[in-house]
């Protein structure tokens, strides 16, 4: 999949950066998923192509509109709370590096110039990680008392 546009306040343009514009690979079934998405939505006044596309306008819908309207009563609904669309961020960036994924390869999937903002704002602390890593410590220090 490549990111060729932005859509910010109802404007069309560039991406941010250079990153943004590099190449980023799909599971399969992901992006079949996508392909019938964008074939059910399109309209004729899709002339762009947009994958999330609004029929009526053939423009994508504002950001800030879905997720007052879909995004946050969904999560809210199923007790997450206000989540918001770096929620996602966060969370890609956390479960990449639970299953073990290649700080660098994080960076890039996330398309962050700074590996330092991948590992220091992006990436939490899962907590079966947690749990697992006190539970060796306490393997050490007490070992007569863990079985």
């Amino acid at each position: 999949m490549e990111i060729r546009q932005s859509y910010v306040y109802g404007e069309a343009g560039d991406v941010k950066t250079l990153a943004s514009q590099k190449s980023m690979p799909l599971h399969p079934s992901l992006a079949e998923t996508l392909r019938q998405h964008q074939l059910k939505y399109v309209s004729p006044l899709n002339g762009e192509g947009w994958v999330f596309a609004n029929p009526e306008t053939g423009k994508p819908f504002w950001p800030n509109k879905i997720q007052e309207n879909w995004l946050v009563p969904a999560a809210e609904k199923v007790g997450l709370g206000r989540i918001g669309w770096h929620t996602f961020r966060h969370s890609h960036s956390s479960l990449l590096h639970s299953v073990g994924v290649d700080l660098k390869v994080q960076q890039e999937l996330l398309r962050h110039a700074d590996i330092r903002t991948t590992m220091n704002i992006y990436t939490h602390a899962v907590p079966a990680a947690l749990r697992k890593a006190t539970s060796k410590v306490v393997r050490l220090v007490l070992p007569a008392q863990v079985a």
